[in-house]
């Protein structure tokens, strides 16, 4: 597999060269897209030029060892060392989703339990805004429609990475994983007589996609406006603000009411759509080459419930990777490295399985 680096010693040197043109920072489209290739392969070649070097100090280290004693105990230091740059380097090597470079659109939405699954819903927007925070990322409400009790029947939220982030550390390449029914198992603030109820809420989550992911076109959009409401139908506003699109030859649609004029609501609603259109596109390529991203496709599929969040017992069960954590309290308040983790090193192994059967 490491054979494959040497092209890739080349890329980077190219990419160097291009970025240190200045006309291409004049297209923020394509220096965004080259610092992304940019930084996935420096992290590449750097780690292989350290393995390289691992390789030539523990060499020197072996012919030496049979004229001088503390060579022996420099032996034990690198091989241990190029042990762990050669697993970095098959890491990063193994073939990536292609979205996972990308920012994401979180979608929740309350399902089973009526106002009980609201309130969740709302526990897990807040989970992941808190996760994001942790990272340095930024968070965006895009659309929301509230419960009674101040839960959300629906909320549309943007993740976005600062600046250019390592090789799967960008929003899509872990919250990727969280795609599907989550399952709670609480006493509701509804519930009078202190027994346990079961409630699920969904959850989608969508690349973000830039102009020129997708293509679309004016004339294959309907777009229609109204009137925006809250909980129980009250009025938001007195003027049709909210914004409805959709996007005739596919049938996707996209809405969004929570700006307070036409012009933001539409651009919001323009961004859902995009991210939309781009899930579309990629779950049509991943039928005709099946097997080539299943483990996103499985992920992404909210028919499955892959988590069920236990508050008495303060244990969280993800059911694909049979992960399990007693400190549900800090999960729900963003400590979600150890259950992405499992489900990243999971991802990998599939991958490298993949590759090692050659398909």
């Amino acid at each position: 597999m490491f054979e494959a680096v040497e092209t890739l010693v080349a890329e980077h040197a190219d990419l160097e060269r291009r970025m240190s043109d200045p006309s291409v920072h004049s297209d923020p489209g394509l220096a965004k897209k080259l610092g992304q290739r940019y930084a996935e392969v420096s992290a590449i070649v750097k780690t292989y030029r350290d393995y390289l070097q691992v390789t030539d100090d523990l060499e020197a280290a072996r012919e030496l060892a049979s004229e001088d004693d503390s060579f022996v105990a420099e032996i034990a230091t690198l091989e241990p060392r190029l042990h762990e740059l050669a697993e970095r380097l098959q890491r990063l090597l193994v073939p990536r989703d292609p979205a996972d470079s990308k920012d994401v659109l979180l979608e929740i939405k309350g399902g089973e339990g009526g106002e009980e699954s609201a309130l969740f819903a709302g526990d897990l927007q807040r989970m992941y805004a808190r996760f994001a925070e942790q990272r340095g990322w930024k968070t965006e409400i895009l659309d929301a429609t509230e419960s009674a009790l101040g839960g959300y029947k629906s909320v549309t939220m943007a993740v976005k990475a600062k600046g250019t982030p390592e090789p799967g550390e960008a929003p899509h390449a872990l919250l990727k994983f969280e795609g599907g029914v989550h399952r709670v198992q609480r006493v509701p603030v509804t519930e009078s007589q202190g027994r346990i109820h079961t409630s699920a809420a969904g959850v989608l989550v969508l690349a973000e996609a830039e102009d020129v992911d997708v293509e679309i076109h004016d004339s294959d959009l309907r777009i229609d406006v109204y009137r925006s409401s809250g909980p129980g139908g009250q009025s938001v506003n007195t003027t049709d603000s909210a914004v409805r699109i959709t996007h005739l030859p596919t049938g996707v649609v996209a809405s969004c009411q929570n700006e307070k004029s036409q012009l933001q609501n539409k651009e919001q609603a323009m961004r859902i759509l995009r991210a939309r259109l781009l899930e579309a596109a990629q779950a049509a390529a991943d039928a005709e080459a099946a097997g080539v991203r299943k483990s996103q496709i499985r992920t992404v599929d909210r028919s499955e419930r892959i988590r069920t969040y236990n508050f008495p017992e303060n244990r969280l069960s993800d059911h694909r990777t049979g992960f399990k954590a007693y400190n549900l309290d800090q999960v729900m308040d963003g400590a979600l490295d150890d259950v992405i983790a499992s489900l990243v090193t999971a991802e990998l192994a599939e991958r490298l399985a993949a590759v090692e059967s050659g398909s």
